[in-house]
C-alpha cells in the first residue's frame, strides 16, 4: 500500500490512498519544471504572474468548504480552523499578487565612478519544497506564492498524511492558468527527495518540519551547493510581566497554546510568569483550559508520543496540574505541567500538542534568561503594561519573532522565521520573495542607463 493515504484521525480509518511516484515520474516532473522555468518563468512579465496568483486566491475562496473538508479528514483540524486556514492561504497568494511587482522592482545603486547600476531581482530556477502536515495549505502558500511570483518553478513533496490536499493544490494552479511544470506535486519517497535535491536542474530547497529532518535536508542541499531555507519548530516562551487586564492575557495565552490542538511551530509553549502574578494567572489559565474542547491530533501515533513526553516529564519531577497524561486514540486533553526541575530534559523539548509548561520567575532578567535557555529560537511573546519594558525584553530574546501584548498575529505581510535550531531564512512579507532570488548586478558606463 502507498505511504500516501488519508487516514482520518477522528476514526483512524483509511479513507483514500494515492500511488507513490516512480523514479520515471520524478524524472518527468524534473523535466517539466525545468522546461516551465525556461519557457514561462523567464519569459513572462511580473504582472502576468501576479494575475495568475490572484486567480489562485479567488479559487481558494470559491472552493473554501471543499478544501476545508479535505484537511479536516486528513489531519483532524476542526472545520472552523480549516476554513480559516483556507482563507489565510488565499490572503497570502493575494498579498503577493498585489505587492509582488513592486517587491521585484530594480534597486538603483549610486556609483562612485561614472555610469549607473541596478540590482535586478530575478528567479534562480527549479525549487524543491518539503512541507509538513499541520497547516497543509498555509505552509505551501508562503513558499509557493512568492516564488511563483518571482518566476521560479516548484516541485512540492507534501506530508504523506496530506495527499488529497497536496493533489488538489496542484490542480488549482493549473485551473488558475499556470503552465504544466510551474508547480508539480510529487508523491515522493525521502530517497527520491534526495535525488531531486542532487539534480543540477534544482537550485534551492525549502523545508518546514522537524529539527532532524532539517539536518538531513540541509546536509543534502549543502553537499550539492543548493540554497536552503529551514523552519524547524520551536519552544516559544510566553512571558507575563504585567497586564492592564489579566483576563485578556489569559485569553491570548489559551489561544496561543491550544490553536490547532497545540500543533503550531510558533505556538506559545512555555509560560513564564512573574511571581506576583503566577498563582492568579495559573488559576485563570487552568480554568479556561479545562473548558477547551479540542479536535483530534493529527494521528494516534502523535498523541501517543505526546503522552510519552508528559510521562517522562512526570518521571523527572514535574507536577501534572491539569490533564491525565493519557491519550484516547488521537485525542489529547489540555494539559498543564508545573514545577519542572532545573536540568530536566523536558525543559528543552518541543511539546507539539496541547501541553503547557508553567514557570514562575522573580524578575525580568530571570524571565529573559529562562526564555533564552532553549536550543530553539522561533517565536516569543511578551506581555507587560510597561511599553519600555516590553521593548527591552523583546530585544533581549533570542528569537526570530517577538509578539508584544498579542498572540495569533501571523499575517501575510509579516516575515516568519527563526534562529538557533529553529532554522534560518524568512518566509512571507517582503523578505519572503528574496530567499530564492538572483540579486543580479547590472552596470553601464552611461549615466541613467536604467
Amino acid at each position: 500500500m502507498s505511504q500516501y493515504a488519508v487516514t482520518n484521525p477522528a476514526t483512524n480509518l483509511v479513507e483514500e490512498t494515492f500511488e507513490s511516484c516512480t523514479d520515471q515520474d520524478i524524472e518527468n516532473a524534473l523535466d517539466a519544471a525545468a522546461q516551465a522555468y525556461a519557457q514561462w518563468g523567464r519569459r513572462t512579465s511580473k504582472s502576468e504572474r501576479a494575475d495568475l496568483l490572484a486567480k489562485v486566491a479567488d479559487i481558494y475562496m470559491d472552493r473554501q468548504e471543499e478544501l476545508a473538508t479535505i484537511i479536516n479528514h486528513e489531519m483532524g483540524k476542526s472545520m472552523e480552523e480549516s476554513r480559516g486556514e483556507v482563507e489565510f492561504a488565499s490572503e497570502i497568494y493575494r498579498y503577493y499578487a498585489r505587492n509582488g511587482v513592486a517587491f521585484l522592482e530594480d534597486e538603483p545603486i549610486d556609483r562612485v565612478s561614472e555610469g549607473s547600476a541596478v540590482l535586478r531581482k530575478m528567479p534562480i530556477g527549479v525549487l524543491m519544497g518539503v512541507m509538513p502536515w499541520n497547516y497543509p495549505y498555509y505552509q505551501v502558500a508562503r513558499f509557493a506564492g512568492p516564488n511563483l511570483m518571482l518566476g521560479n518553478t516548484i516541485l512540492l513533496k507534501h506530508a504523506s498524511m496530506c495527499p488529497k490536499s497536496a493533489k488538489v493544490m496542484g490542480e488549482i494552479f493549473l485551473e488558475a492558468g499556470f503552465p504544466v511544470g510551474a508547480y508539480t506535486n510529487v508523491f515522493a519517497s525521502f530517497e527520491q527527495v534526495n535525488t531531486i535535491i542532487a539534480d543540477p536542474r534544482v537550485r534551492g530547497v525549502s523545508l518546514t518540519g522537524s529539527e532532524r529532518a532539517g539536518v538531513k535536508i540541509a546536509q543534502e542541499a549543502g553537499a550539492n551547493l543548493k540554497k536552503v531555507v529551514c523552519e524547524l519548530g520551536g519552544n516559544d516562551p510566553f512571558i507575563v510581566l504585567g497586564a492592564e487586564d489579566l483576563d485578556d492575557v489569559v485569553e491570548a495565552a489559551v489561544v496561543g497554546r491550544f490553536e490547532n490542538v497545540g500543533q503550531v511551530c510558533n505556538g506559545a509553549k512555555r509560560f513564564i510568569i512573574l511571581d506576583s502574578l503566577y498563582q492568579e494567572f495559573l488559576g485563570k489559565f487552568k480554568d479556561a483550559a479545562s473548558k477547551v474542547t479540542l479536535a483530534p491530533m493529527c494521528s494516534p501515533a502523535a498523541a501517543e508520543h505526546l503522552s510519552a513526553q508528559v510521562h517522562h516529564a512526570l518521571d523527572e519531577g514535574a507536577k501534572l496540574e491539569l490533564g491525565s497524561a493519557e491519550n484516547d486514540g488521537a485525542y489529547f486533553q489540555p494539559t498543564i505541567l508545573t514545577d519542572i526541575p532545573q536540568g530536566a530534559s523536558v525543559r528543552y523539548e518541543e511539546f507539539f500538542g496541547p501541553v503547557a509548561q508553567f514557570y514562575s520567575v522573580a524578575s525580568e532578567q530571570e524571565a529573559v534568561e529562562l526564555a533564552n535557555d532553549t536550543p530553539y529560537g522561533l517565536g516569543s511573546y511578551v506581555f507587560s503594561a510597561d511599553r519600555e519594558q516590553a521593548l527591552r525584553v523583546a530585544d533581549a530574546l533570542e528569537a526570530g519573532m517577538t509578539y508584544i501584548n498579542e498572540a495569533g498575529a501571523d499575517s501575510a505581510e509579516l516575515p516568519f522565521g527563526g534562529v538557533k535550531n529553529s532554522g534560518f531564512g524568512r518566509e512571507m512579507g517582503s523578505l519572503g520573495i528574496t530567499e530564492f532570488v538572483n540579486l543580479k548586478l547590472v552596470t553601464s558606463r552611461e549615466d541613467r542607463a536604467f
